[in-house]
């Protein structure tokens, strides 16, 4: 019987892993049709401002995160990391090389604990920088809420940190190149799916709450590019 179930599992996983396959090379078949530069207007403030050195595995996740990005297909990635690793300030990083280059960014939180939680780390990492950002939730004020939907549609807004409110059909961006998804265990396909049409070939990171083994990484999420901070 034990023998009959992990079989059955492992066909399970093998059907999953190769259908992410198969989607991870249709992915690698698009072309973003534009290019990163690391220009660092923004991004060697932003590490000068942070108060504490970044770590070497945080160093080379960010590279790997900036070389990704400066290909020429989409970006899928996975981000894993302990509790206080630092994955948001990995993140943040990711987002600002998208905002130095003309692009927009958009961090999602499955609740608006957290998101609130990310919007005061924003204010606080990006404080003194020209980087132009807005929390949208359900709970947000409504005028507030509709301001930044303009903003966003209009490009007078580089990032927003939000819920699924991001994901409602009014929300539109002008020129979304990057979405960070927190804790994206919490998130159905679909929902992925509706975020990554935001944007034309968006480049997309994904951010599970605990560490995870890799290979049933590959098999649940289809993240076939695995970064740790370890």
């Amino acid at each position: 019987l034990e023998q009959g179930r992990r079989r059955l599992a492992y066909d399970e996983l093998l059907l999953l892993g190769l259908a992410w396959s198969l989607k991870h090379r249709q992915v690698r078949q698009n072309v973003k049709g534009f290019g990163y530069e690391v220009k660092r207007s923004l991004l060697t403030p932003f590490k000068a401002g942070l108060g504490f050195e970044l770590t070497r595995a945080q160093k080379r996740v960010i590279n790997e995160l900036f070389t990704d990005m400066g290909r020429p297909c989409p970006m899928t990635r996975l981000l894993q990391g302990d509790v206080g690793s630092g994955k948001t300030v990995v993140a943040l990083a990711a987002l600002l090389l998208a905002v130095e280059n003309g692009r927009q960014g958009a961090f999602l939180a499955p609740t608006e604990i957290l998101a609130d939680q990310h919007f005061w780390t924003f204010r606080r990492f990006l404080a003194g920088l020209p980087v132009r950002f807005e929390l949208l939730t359900s709970g947000v004020p409504k005028a507030r809420r509709e301001r930044a939907r303009r903003q966003l549609e209009n490009g007078e807004l580089d990032l927003v940190v939000g819920t699924h409110a991001l994901l409602e059909g009014e929300v539109r961006f002008k020129n979304l190149a990057l979405a960070v998804i927190d804790e994206q265990h919490r998130f159905g396909v679909r929902q992925r799916t509706t975020l990554r049409q935001k944007g034309a070939a968006l480049d997309l990171l994904l951010m599970p709450a605990t560490p995870i083994p890799r290979t049933l990484a590959l098999a649940l999420y289809g993240a076939l590019d695995v970064s740790t901070l370890a």
